[in-house]
C-alpha cells in the first residue's frame, strides 16, 4: 500500500483517501454501476431498434466497451490516480483536452445518477400512486448520500448485499424463463434474437447499439476508486474487464430468453414496459412486480450509490487541480470521502429529477453523448502517451485495439439522435467558454503535471 501512496505522491498529491478496496470489491461496484439486470427498464426500446435482435446488441454493445476497458486498463496502470477520463486525457494529451474530457464525462456521471432516481421513483409511482415522485427522489438520494459519506468500505458492503439480491431475482427470471419456454410459450429456443438474416441491417442494429449501451456504462467508473484501492496499479484494469464481460454475459442471457418468450416486440403496448410484459408472460403477476421491484430500487439505490461515489471521485480531482472550485476536494475528517461532492452530487441529482420529470428521455441523451465523447478522447490518450510520447513498440496494445475502440466507439457516437447532439455539444460549448475563462481570465496556473 506504501508504494501505492508512493506513486500517487510523484504525481504531485499526498495520499487522502482511505486505501481499502480489493479487486473483487471493484468487481462488485462495476458490475452494480452497470446493474445485472439493466436490460429490464430499457429493453422494448432496445427490441424495436434492432428488430426483435436484442442479444445481439448487446454482444455488439459488450465487444465495443471491451476495447474500451483495455485502454481504461493502460491508463490506469500509468495513472493510478481518482479522476478517469479527466486524469488520463489531461496527463495522456494535454492539460485542456483533459479538461474538456472530464467535462464531457461530467455530462454522463452527474446526469447519470439524476436519471436513476427518476426512473425508480417512477416506477414506483405506478406501484404505489399515493406516493408522489418527489418523495422518492428525496428518500433515495437520502439513503445513498448517507452511505456513501460513511465511507467506501462501507459503500462496498452494501454493493455486495445488493449485487446478491439482484442475481437472485436474474435467477429467477431465467428459471422461469426457460420452464415458459419448455412449456411452448412464446416462440421456443430460436437463434433470431441472436441473429435473424432477413431483418439485419447494420445501420438498424447498431442504433440500437446506441440504446443498449447505456446498460454497460458504469464500468468505466471502476478507474475512479484508484486513490482507495490496494493490491498495485493493475488491480483497476483488471477489474474493469471483469465486471464487463460478467455483466455482459447476463445481459446476452436474459435478454435472449426475453425475446423468444416475447418474439412479435411490435405488439409491446408501451415500450417503457416491455420487459414486464414478458415477465408477465413468463411467470404471471408475481415475477412482473418482482421485476418493477427489482429494477426501482436497484436502479435508485444500487445503481445510483456507484454512480454518486464515481462523480463525486472526479469532482474531487478536478477540485484538487483547481479546474472546478477546489472546495470539492474537501475530504472527510473522520470518514475520509470527499463529502462535499457527495452532497453536491446529490442536489444536483435533486433539482435535475424533478426539472426532467417529464423528459427522461432528453436526460438519456445527454447521459449518452457525454460518456461515448469520453470513450473517444481515452483510446487517443493511449495512443498519444504510449506511441507518441513513450515511444512504445507494443503496437497491439498501444495502437491497434486503442485504434479499434476509437472506431466503434466513433461508429455508436454517430448512431447517437440528433437531439444528443445538440444538447451534448452545447454542453461542451459551455465548459470552453469556463476553460477560457480559467485560462486567460484568471491565469489559472496548469495542474501538477510531472509525469
Amino acid at each position: 500500500m506504501s508504494n501505492q501512496n508512493n506513486h500517487l505522491e510523484q504525481f504531485g498529491y499526498k495520499q487522502e483517501l482511505h486505501r481499502g478496496l480489493t479487486f473483487w470489491d471493484l468487481v462488485v461496484y462495476g458490475m452494480i454501476f452497470m446493474v445485472p439486470i439493466a436490460p429490464f427498464g430499457i429493453y422494448g426500446y432496445v427490441a424495436q431498434g434492432s428488430n426483435g435482435m436484442v442479444a445481439l446488441a448487446y454482444i455488439i454493445g459488450m465487444v465495443g466497451m471491451v476495447f474500451t476497458a483495455l485502454s481504461y486498463a493502460r491508463m490506469s496502470e500509468a495513472f493510478p490516480i481518482a479522476g478517469s477520463v479527466y486524469v488520463y486525457a489531461q496527463r495522456g494529451i494535454n492539460e485542456s483536452v483533459g479538461f474538456l474530457a472530464g467535462w464531457a464525462i461530467l455530462l454522463d456521471y452527474i446526469m447519470v445518477p439524476s436519471l436513476l432516481y427518476l426512473v425508480s421513483a417512477a416506477a414506483l409511482h405506478e406501484v404505489l400512486p399515493s406516493l408522489p415522485i418527489w418523495f422518492w427522489l428525496i428518500s433515495f438520494i437520502a439513503i445513498n448520500t448517507g452511505i456513501n459519506i460513511r465511507g467506501i468500505e462501507f459503500t462496498a458492503r452494501a454493493n455486495k448485499i445488493i449485487l446478491v439480491l439482484e442475481i437472485i431475482v436474474l435467477i429467477i427470471f431465467v428459471v422461469l424463463g426457460i420452464g415458459a419456454l419448455l412449456k411452448g410459450i412464446g416462440g421456443g429456443f430460436s437463434i433470431k434474437p441472436l441473429f435473424d438474416a432477413p431483418n439485419f441491417s447494420m445501420n438498424m442494429v447498431m442504433s440500437a447499439v446506441s440504446i443498449a449501451v447505456l446498460s454497460f456504462l458504469g464500468f468505466d467508473g471502476i478507474s475512479t476508486l484508484a486513490e482507495e484501492t490496494k493490491g498495485g496499479n493493475k488491480v483497476v484494469g483488471r477489474a474493469t474487464i471483469f465486471a464487463l464481460f460478467g455483466v455482459g454475459f447476463l445481459f446476452v442471457i436474459q435478454t435472449w430468453i426475453a425475446a423468444n418468450i416475447f418474439p412479435d416486440y411490435t405488439k409491446f403496448s408501451n415500450l417503457d414496459t416491455a420487459f414486464y410484459d414478458v415477465a408477465f408472460l413468463a411467470g404471471g403477476t408475481f415475477l412482473k412486480y418482482l421485476c418493477i421491484t427489482a429494477t426501482a430500487f436497484s436502479w435508485g439505490i444500487a445503481n445510483a450509490l456507484a454512480a454518486q461515489a464515481a462523480i463525486s471521485r472526479i469532482l474531487y480531482s478536478m477540485g484538487r487541480d483547481r479546474n472546478l472550485p477546489h472546495i470539492f476536494a474537501k475530504v472527510h475528517p473522520k470518514f475520509k470521502t470527499p463529502y462535499v461532492s457527495t452532497i453536491f452530487v446529490a442536489t444536483i441529482s435533486l433539482v435535475v429529477g424533478l426539472f426532467f420529470q417529464n423528459s427522461i428521455g432528453a436526460l438519456t441523451s445527454l447521459v449518452n453523448f457525454g460518456a461515448l465523447t469520453g470513450f473517444l478522447l481515452l483510446h487517443i490518450s493511449v495512443i498519444n502517451y504510449y506511441i507518441i510520447r513513450q515511444k512504445s513498440k507494443d503496437y497491439l496494445r498501444h495502437l491497434l485495439l486503442p485504434v479499434i475502440g476509437l472506431l466503434v466507439i466513433g461508429y455508436v457516437w454517430y448512431s447517437l439522435d440528433a437531439t444528443s447532439k445538440q444538447l451534448g455539444f452545447a454542453w461542451l460549448a459551455i465548459g470552453v467558454v469556463y476553460l477560457a475563462s480559467l485560462t486567460f481570465i484568471f491565469k489559472k496556473k496548469p495542474a501538477n503535471m510531472e509525469l
